[in-house]
């Protein structure tokens, strides 16, 4: 493997090397744009894949930080680029690199004001236009006099505003027509259907082809990252269930991982496997409902019974151990709630045979269907390199080829006691997508089986300080979500509460795909497209 530090070095002596749990760089911002280039193109780097993007306000200034990965190589890079002035902070685009810093240079603005030159849609993604202030930078003004609530629709903008830099060195604003002069626009949305959750797509149509898709999200915005300032970090945790509650064990675990690597806290064996079992009950459990919501939303309703029948032993399963049924609060920082209720081990190994007895049900109703298949087969086609340049991990990536699996790339948990397949398919559309979730429902049921009866003895929960203080530092955990990568950022000052707490989402990237991958599709097929992409909407609306 090529030495990071060295290459970078070599190639912009300016850049300013620090330790951390990656090797990390402070980029001066104009330098950004070429460095993030050569980056990706450097055969010995190949830093394809911007995992994530994060705003940051260190107080006297603001600035982002960007976790690059390397699919050919698994390494990994952080970069820093602060904005020289607070007021008007601007920084470089790198959309033009990474597809997915689109949407989250979007969301940086959104919360920190930040403008992004080069990029071609600076709008607010998540909040009202109208909204006044930047609600994550530590200075804002959060009194209901600042915004009240609006009484009136936000009307809809034609127009956006794109950055550029003038050859006298001022940026110049442009502005710039979201649909074409005589578009036909279809407004489809605020919904639920499709989407666990409320989004909204304004679709232009020739015909009944679809020419664009303009996203917009935020209808179910909570600002959970602004509400972890003020939280210590027990308290943290229960709001993370209320992401992707299907990932709800999944999304815990990443939090509570980051948390423990960040104090050197080493859980006990038999956590790490009542962990890693929950993990993939949780998935087969998403994997039902993805099944059930999807074939309702073609029509199949007697395949959307099956699943939710199926589903329903899961669902029992976990709350005679956890106590919930969606919101679980299980995982803690250093072990779980509690132990493993009696009847879990025996409830588990019945539901294992059983679902693979009864899984030809599914397929039988639903996958052979000729109709289900026209539906599904050729549509929504998303290509390897778009896969990665998106972002766009999970099932989803693995059906166009992507081996992202986290379990496999970075182990966690007792993933590396296991033996698992990990599901790819190469035609990257619709009917790919939908068969790797049904594939990786039988690739769980292996795992859990290889786990269930060598359970070891252990402590469920580590002795805990009463008020947990993280040292100061930045960290970051990823874990496989029920869609895809799911990463933990947290910067912390050494406080009993995080500095900045930032999760990246599954979601996000799946959503930003829509557009190019449903241009040339019939607006029938939107809703297919959007069902097996899998997003849920609370994971992005955040």
């Amino acid at each position: 493997m090529a030495n990071i530090q060295e290459k970078i070095a070599a190639f912009l002596p300016e850049a300013v090397f620090e330790e951390g749990q990656y090797p990390t760089f402070t980029v001066p911002a104009e330098k950004l744009p070429v460095l993030a280039r050569y980056l990706r193109d450097e055969d010995e780097l190949q830093f394809d894949n911007l995992a994530a993007l994060v705003g940051v306000d260190w107080g006297e200034t603001l600035g982002v930080v960007y976790f690059l990965n390397s699919v050919k190589y698994n390494h990994w890079v952080i970069l820093k680029v602060v904005a020289a002035d607070r007021k008007d902070p601007l920084l470089y685009s790198v959309s033009d690199i990474w597809e997915n810093a689109n949407f989250e240079e979007r969301e940086v603005y959104d919360f920190y004001g930040i403008r992004f030159i080069g990029h071609p849609d600076m709008r607010r993604i998540f909040l009202r236009e109208d909204w006044v202030g930047y609600p994550m930078r530590k200075d804002y003004d959060t009194s209901r006099e600042n915004n009240p609530i609006p009484e009136t629709n936000e009307e809809c903008a034609d127009t956006t505003i794109s950055l550029r830099m003038g050859t006298d060195g001022k940026v110049e604003k442009k502005v710039v027509d979201i649909f074409e002069k005589n578009d036909y626009i279809v407004n489809i949305g605020p919904q639920h259907p499709a989407t666990h959750g409320v989004l909204r797509f304004r679709t232009s149509l020739e015909g009944e082809i679809i020419k664009k898709v303009d996203v917009h999200c935020g209808y179910i915005h909570r600002g959970i990252e602004k509400l972890w300032e003020g939280m210590t970090y027990p308290q943290t945790l229960h709001m993370t269930d209320r992401l992707d509650y299907l990932s709800a064990h999944q999304n815990r675990h990443a939090l509570c991982m980051c948390i423990e690597k960040a104090m050197g806290i080493e859980v006990s064996d038999r956590v790490k496997y009542i962990r890693t079992i929950m993990d993939e009950l949780q998935r087969i459990d998403s994997h039902l409902l993805f099944y059930a919501c999807l074939c309702m939303d073609l029509g199949a309703l007697t395949a959307f019974f099956y699943g939710f029948r199926d589903r329903e032993k899961i669902l029992d399963i976990f709350e005679e151990t956890c106590g919930g049924r969606l919101i679980m609060n299980y995982n803690t920082i250093g072990g779980v709630q509690a132990d493993l209720h009696p009847n879990f081990a025996k409830r588990v190994k019945e539901f294992i045979p059983y679902m693979r007895g009864i899984i030809h049900e599914y397929h039988d109703v639903f996958t052979g269907n000729i109709i289900a298949q026209s539906r599904l087969k050729g549509v929504g086609v998303l290509s390897r390199e778009d896969a990665i340049s998106f972002g766009a991990t999970g099932g989803t990536g693995r059906a166009s080829g992507w081996a992202c699996d986290v379990r496999k790339r970075m182990p966690y948990g007792v993933y590396d006691k296991v033996d698992f397949k990990e599901i790819l398919y190469t035609e990257g559309d619709s009917f790919a997508r939908y068969m790797v979730r049904m594939d990786e429902i039988m690739e769980s049921l292996n795992i859990i089986e290889q786990l269930i009866d060598n359970i070891p003895e252990g402590p469920f929960q580590e002795k805990m300080k009463p008020i947990i203080r993280v040292p100061e530092g930045s960290y970051y955990a990823a874990v496989e979500g029920s869609r895809g990568e799911f990463g933990v950022y947290l910067e912390s000052r050494g406080d009993k509460m995080p500095y900045r707490l930032h999760y990246r989402s599954t979601g996000l990237p799946l959503v930003s795909v829509v557009d190019t991958i449903c241009r040339g599709a019939k607006i029938a097929d939107l809703i297919a497209i959007g069902g097996t992409l899998d997003y849920v909407v609370p994971d992005i609306d955040r």
